[in-house]
């Protein structure tokens, strides 16, 4: 499997997400892999005022396959106490094993006082999960079948900053298209610094948005209005004059706020 794991691991998301991009849970847990933003930022994913790779189904699994290899290294190949820590935290899993003695997930979760209940449930669905997907006609489920469901794409390079109607317009798409192809962009740009950009385009239109870029003026292809900073300005009258929020006009230039 990827990274080297047990090919079975990719059904997590079965229980996770149900394989949807968007999914956010109560805690704030993103996409398909169900990443908490700090262990996506440690494993590699990207979260800026643009983009959210948690929301990249792609992206993503490279970053929990990652992930998933360092528990199974740090639980000396106890995939069961690996999975436990990927959904309570490989912290509480190991306070619990010191704490108490234990050194297998079962005897962990035969007592309620050693682990969180999501937790001690977490590992048997997982299971189960498993079972059913190697053998989903036996328990009245029809097999998933590899790539089904999924839009076919083409994917463009950009040299910089691109509003994503002109990509639409281009592709002869509509902009929720494009959107539903690139789930990592959280704006309708892509981002200001990024000069290499891969936009994914539906199938069969890379040439055509390719042509199209390198005909297009620079001032059509990123609606973003600059602002020439003057002498004693702030963020905060920056932000009050162009009637913006200051957080937002931050971070969309990669500044924090002081």
């Amino acid at each position: 499997g990827a990274e080297g794991l047990p090919l079975d691991l990719a059904y997590v998301p079965l229980i996770e997400s149900a394989f949807k991009t968007n999914a956010l849970s109560r805690a704030s847990a993103k996409g398909v892999w169900q990443f908490m933003r700090p262990t996506a930022l440690e494993n590699g994913l990207k979260h800026d005022w643009y983009v959210n790779e948690r929301s990249d189904p792609h992206k993503a699994t490279r970053a929990a396959a990652k992930y998933l290899k360092t528990l199974g290294r740090m639980f000396d190949g106890d995939w069961h106490l690996a999975l436990a820590s990927y959904n309570g935290g490989p912290g509480r899993v190991q306070r619990a094993m010191k704490r108490y003695g234990r050194d297998d997930f079962w005897s962990l979760s035969a007592n309620k006082r050693f682990l969180p209940r999501e937790t001690r449930e977490y590992v048997p669905m997982i299971l189960a999960a498993i079972v059913i997907a190697r053998s989903p006609r036996q328990y009245g489920f029809e097999p998933m079948v590899p790539g089904e469901g999924l839009v076919p794409y083409d994917k463009v390079t950009l040299p910089g900053p691109v509003d994503l109607r002109r990509v639409a317009e281009w592709a002869d798409t509509t902009i929720d298209e494009i959107q539903d192809l690139n789930p990592e962009l959280r704006r309708w740009t892509t981002p200001i610094r990024d000069n290499d950009y891969e936009l994914r385009v539906p199938a069969g239109t890379a040439v055509t948005v390719s042509a199209r870029l390198g005909e297009a003026a620079p001032t059509e292809l990123a609606t973003l209005n600059y602002y020439s900073v003057k002498r004693g300005e702030t963020m905060t009258t920056i932000a009050r004059k162009l009637k913006v929020g200051r957080t937002d006009l931050a971070d969309a230039n990669y500044l924090k706020v002081t």
